[in-house]
């Protein structure tokens, strides 16, 4: 399958993208000082999602994480908040900012509070107990939202993640049908924070066990041992194919699929949760229909949706990794970017061309 225009998730049209990037100090770790390594990122369905939701639905591969509204979003069937990505201590502080930026820049907004927030763990590199994310951090996500290109790596709330004992962070990838298949549009956006590096696979390359820690060393942390985590990943799925919540569902499903084609096997403690919506109908959220008009896709249709969330899931990991770059954080605990030249040398190793672009390309 072919990648949209920006091979990224805002090539459905309508869809947002902003980070609120937050980098500051360096040397031994001051809780409430730093060093800083965090952020936020918001991905908005409509840029009107705040009075026109759209239809959405959630999976949970392993559940050592946290993405709030999700009881509702289940019930509901909806989705009419942004989607905030950020650290796991700054759910909180990200949630009361999300209904700060409502209460200031939607009054007319006078119903449902429950603003979606997911997290991963990014307290290798970041003062994650010092509450560095904060409500100004919020709006500058929300503000900066925008259509095409969007950046990855170390930005947004994926500043200070690590995948597959490498660099890791934000990834997005997108794929556009075939007219025959209906000429829809299919984009990802992953927080990628997960993996050991012996598991790390791309194109069926063991790429992970050919570049052994001896050589690449991971984190650095004076006086502890090097600790594999098992991590998390968020995974937030957009499509303008008219799919129904029940359709959505099984959509974020597929996100594992993308997830184990890059090696991993999900940990007892990793946190891999998944949203999937669809900007097809629109549900007005101020003075509502009784009688809700929506088009839906035949099921029969469906696979090729199927199988393009799988390729764009397993792309945005691979596009979190190859757009990251060498980070230190609190203690002078550093993580080393996937190092592209090596990469291209294992791959042609097992005679496999590189299909992923290199760091300096858009």
């Amino acid at each position: 399958m072919q990648p949209g225009p920006f091979n990224a998730i805002a090539d459905v049209a309508g869809v947002l993208v902003g980070h609120s990037t937050v980098v500051r100090g360096n040397g031994p770790l001051t809780v409430g000082e730093g060093p800083v390594r965090t952020g936020v990122t918001a991905v908005l369905p409509r840029k009107d999602i705040w009075f026109n939701a759209v239809f959405g639905a959630t999976h949970t591969l392993n559940g050592d994480g946290e993405m709030t509204g999700v009881h509702w979003i289940r019930d509901l069937e909806t989705i009419a908040h942004p989607i905030l990505i950020t650290n796991t201590a700054s759910v909180g502080s990200a949630h009361e900012a999300a209904m700060a930026y409502m209460n200031e820049r939607h009054k007319g907004r006078d119903w449902g509070f429950l603003p979606i927030v997911a997290e991963t763990w990014d307290g290798r590199l970041n003062d994650i107990r010092g509450l560095h994310v904060k409500r100004q951090h919020v709006f500058e996500a929300l503000d900066n939202a925008a259509s095409g290109s969007i950046a990855e790596g170390n930005v947004g709330g994926g500043t200070g993640m690590i995948a597959y004992a490498f660099k890791g962070g934000i990834g997005t990838s997108s794929r556009k049908l075939s007219v025959s298949e209906g000429g829809y549009t299919v984009g990802v956006l992953v927080q990628a924070n997960f993996g050991s590096r012996d598991q790390l696979i791309i194109d069926g390359v063991p790429v992970g066990r050919e570049m052994v820690k001896e050589a690449l060393p991971e984190v650095k942390q004076e006086g502890q041992p090097n600790l594999d985590h098992e991590g998390s990943v968020i995974v937030v799925i957009a499509t303008d194919a008219p799919l129904s919540s029940r359709q959505l569902e099984r959509l974020a499903r597929r996100a594992s699929l993308g997830l184990a084609r890059t090696g991993t096997s999900s940990g007892n403690t990793s946190g891999d949760i998944f949203l999937a919506f669809s900007t097809a109908n629109v549900i007005p959220q101020q003075d509502p229909p009784k009688v809700l008009d929506a088009k839906l896709l035949s099921t029969d249709e469906i696979n090729p949706v199927f199988r393009a969330v799988v390729e764009a899931t397993e792309e945005s990991v691979i596009n979190a990794m190859t757009k990251a770059e060498t980070m230190t954080g609190i203690n002078g605990n550093t993580v080393h970017a996937l190092p592209y030249d090596r990469l291209t040398a294992v791959m042609a190793k097992y005679g496999r061309p590189l299909r992923v672009p290199t760091p300096a390309e858009p």
